[in-house]
């Protein structure tokens, strides 16, 4: 039996998890699910200066995946490490995958090293007005995330991988990030591989966003773009995304707690449901993630029985309940 940790997090977590946890106890009743607490409620809850303890990193671990809702990060030099960097950091989750799909419009997988650069959070203060960060790029990350990138196009058949950098600035950060790349890439003649400053790809992404098909970057600029593809596709609570590593998965949506709607019931679940689907597809349950994935854009895409950001005037449970009774269907 597979056993997969959830987290609700803060926010817009505390209602958009539990649903998706409804829907898949009754797609795969054969899953275990096991909450585990972590984020700012947490945090407030305990007293305990942690938005993940210990023992929840080790529970996260024992499971064969976890599905991880927003959390919040409180600002500040002295606050402590967000959830989701000190996850990837502790499973090794070191390839971010985010796929972005819009009938005639975009079809973008954009894989991200998860682990290293200025997320690394290396920084201090040198006096009362100086701050320095420092940005870590290693050869072996960039191989690695490089070679899951290749190695997912050519098994997905995708025809091109777009290498985005800023080398002729950052030249020995990006410059090997780049470098390390290239020789990956020389290994897989059948793809197509193109090379692109972050800048130029950012105004690419807007204007012809059908020219990309996978990207492949560095840790901070694929934050940023993946933001930028999001509101191509129309909405970020539309976008999943998954944390993979040769050991662990997390999967997540990539919107945040969103404070201001929590506790209302109007959050869009779509996002987590689909995050959901592809933490099916990674445990072998493809055949369920398959329905869970047609019947979540389905119900998107029919705009009736959808939240507010999306046009409609459902309540969370209600897209939830909608989007369960379409999956039923099928299966």
């Amino acid at each position: 039996m597979a056993k997969v940790g959830y987290i609700e997090g803060d926010g817009i977590g505390h209602e958009i998890v539990p649903v998706t946890i409804e829907i898949l106890s009754k797609i795969v009743p054969q899953v275990e699910f096991i909450p585990i607490e972590a984020g700012l409620d947490y945090m407030k809850k305990t007293g305990r200066g942690l938005l993940i303890g210990e023992e929840a990193i080790e529970l996260a671990a024992s499971c064969d995946a976890v599905l991880k809702g927003p959390t919040e990060t409180p600002p500040g030099p002295k606050s402590p490490k967000s959830v989701v960097v000190t996850l990837r950091q502790a499973l090794d989750l070191y390839a971010n995958v985010r796929p972005f799909q819009y009938p005639g419009k975009m079809d973008v997988i954009l894989v991200r090293e998860n682990t290293e650069d200025l997320y690394k959070g290396i920084e201090y203060r040198v006096s009362r007005d100086v701050a320095i960060g420092v940005r870590v790029i290693t050869r072996e990350g960039s191989r690695r995330i490089a070679e899951y990138a290749y190695k997912m196009a050519s098994q997905m058949k995708r025809r091109k991988v777009t290498i985005i950098h800023k080398a002729t600035v950052m030249k020995e950060t990006c410059g090997l990030f780049r470098e390390t790349c290239l020789e990956v890439a020389s290994r897989y003649p059948e793809i197509k591989t193109e090379e692109m400053h972050v800048d130029t790809a950012a105004m690419n992404i807007v204007l012809d966003p059908k020219r990309f098909d996978v990207i492949l970057t560095t840790n901070m600029f694929g934050d940023i773009l993946s933001d930028l593809c999001a509101g191509i596709v129309g909405s970020i609570g539309l976008c999943p995304s998954a944390n993979i590593g040769d050991k662990h998965a997390m999967f997540e949506a990539i919107h945040g707690s969103a404070p201001d709607i929590a506790g209302k019931g109007i959050a869009n679940p779509a996002g987590i449901i689909l995050a959901a689907a592809l933490m099916l597809d990674h445990l072998g349950y493809t055949t369920q993630a398959k329905k869970l994935r047609n019947a979540t854009l389905s119900v998107v895409a029919e705009g009736v029985k959808v939240t507010p950001d999306l046009g409609g005037n459902a309540t969370t449970r209600q897209m939830a309940e909608e989007i369960l009774r379409k999956a039923m269907q099928e299966i």
